[in-house]
Order: C-alpha cells, then sequence, then structure tokens
C-alpha cells in the first residue's frame, strides 16, 4: 500500500486548531484531529455546491459571486464554466497557508483555476466579506467547517445564527442565492433560513458522483 505522507501543518486563526495536509500517491486530504475535511477523491457535492445556484444565474452576464472556504478548489472550478466572462468570483479563505496549499503541492487538482482572471482570493473571514457587502453578491456560497453543526471554529457559529442569515440576506442582490453545504440535514436550520425570510430548498447530495456519503445543500433564494 501506498504510505501517506505528512506535508505540512497549519493552525487555524483564533484557536481553531491545526490542519495538516497529507498525500498518499495522487490523493490528497486535509484533516482536523481525527476527522478528515476533505480529500480529492471525494467533489461530487463541493461541486454541486456551485452547479446547482449558478444554473439558476445564467442570465446574470456580471454576476458576483462569493464562495466560502478554498478547500480543493472544487467549488470554484464547477462555478467557473458556468459563469460569463464577465462574472467576478471572491474566494474567502480564512487560513493562508490553504491557499499555499493550493499554489504548490495541489496545483494539479486547481488546474489553474486560481488564475482566472475573474477569480479573486482574499485570505479573510467570509462573515467580515458578507457585513461589509450589503446588496453586493448574486450567490454566496458557504462550504464553511462541517456545515450549521460546525467542529473547527466556533466562530463559524455566527453565519448560521437567524442574525447571520440576515446578513448574508441583506449581501445578496434580490433574487440573489444563498447556497449553504452540510455534512448532514438539520431542520432546525431549514427553519431558520425560512423564518429570516428565504426562499428555501434542500438538495440531498452525494459525495462521489452517485456514491459516497450524503450531503445536504440548502438553497436559500432573497425575495
Amino acid at each position: 500500500m501506498t504510505p501517506r505522507v505528512l506535508l505540512d501543518t497549519a493552525n487555524i486563526p483564533n484557536g481553531g486548531g491545526e490542519l495538516r495536509l497529507f498525500q498518499r500517491g495522487q490523493e490528497f486530504s486535509i484533516m482536523l484531529g481525527s476527522n478528515e475535511l476533505m480529500n480529492s477523491r471525494l467533489s461530487g457535492s463541493e461541486e454541486a455546491l456551485a452547479t446547482l445556484p449558478c444554473q439558476r444565474l445564467t442570465d446574470r452576464t456580471g454576476a458576483r459571486i462569493l464562495i466560502g472556504g478554498l478547500g480543493m478548489g472544487f467549488t470554484l472550478r464547477a462555478a467557473l464554466p458556468l459563469l460569463s466572462a464577465k462574472a467576478e468570483i471572491i474566494v474567502a479563505e480564512l487560513v493562508p497557508a490553504v491557499v499555499q496549499w493550493a499554489q504548490g503541492p495541489m496545483a494539479e487538482i486547481f488546474d489553474g483555476s486560481l488564475d482566472d482572471p475573474r477569480v479573486t482570493i482574499e485570505t479573510a473571514d467570509v462573515f467580515d466579506l458578507i457585513s461589509q457587502n450589503n446588496g453586493s453578491y448574486d450567490a454566496i456560497l458557504l462550504d464553511v467547517d462541517n456545515g450549521p453543526d460546525g467542529i473547527t471554529h466556533a466562530s463559524n457559529d455566527r453565519l448560521y445564527t437567524a442574525a447571520g442569515l440576515k446578513t448574508a440576506q441583506r449581501a445578496l442582490r434580490p433574487g440573489g442565492i444563498l447556497a449553504v453545504w452540510s455534512s448532514a440535514p438539520d431542520a432546525k436550520f431549514t427553519r431558520r433560513l425560512a423564518d429570516v425570510g428565504f426562499m428555501v430548498e434542500e438538495a440531498p447530495v452525494r459525495a462521489r458522483g452517485k456514491r459516497g456519503a450524503h450531503h445536504i445543500i440548502w438553497l436559500a433564494t432573497r425575495r
């Protein structure tokens, strides 16, 4: 069996723990403690986080998209072919080393997507970018932590509170979409989205095409 090799480690700001980047052959994984946060073989649900909302924005020539979490770039790569040449994609990544990994050992996975002129990488907390931009985005795609039931960073919880969802709602243009990835269903979160005024859909997706773990993507549209 091909051994798994530790390539690098990185601290999550504000005491969020330590990320570890591993490689086994052509496969990469990012771990937090005993939890595998992402794996380069499992991209299906992260891609769906982009395709489900962006397919609804094809009539918006200059769509402005905010992606929360760079990860292994699957959401970014899936969004690019669905958006026009005039679109703008901002990717917020809290951990600087994750951007460095994307430009270094995982560059082949990213396949040049970071060099697309439509893409801007911000080393920042996505909540700060949401808070600073009222009526600015056509879509906000959140692949932050483990979904509403976070495991990696306590400050991520504020994204999923009623107040945080109202902030995201204000940051969207009319008809804009907040798409949220989660490893599991959460009926309370679904109700919370509706309670703040979103039109809500739940989309079950699989981690690897038609196989793999079951994940959930919420599509919450600003009225």
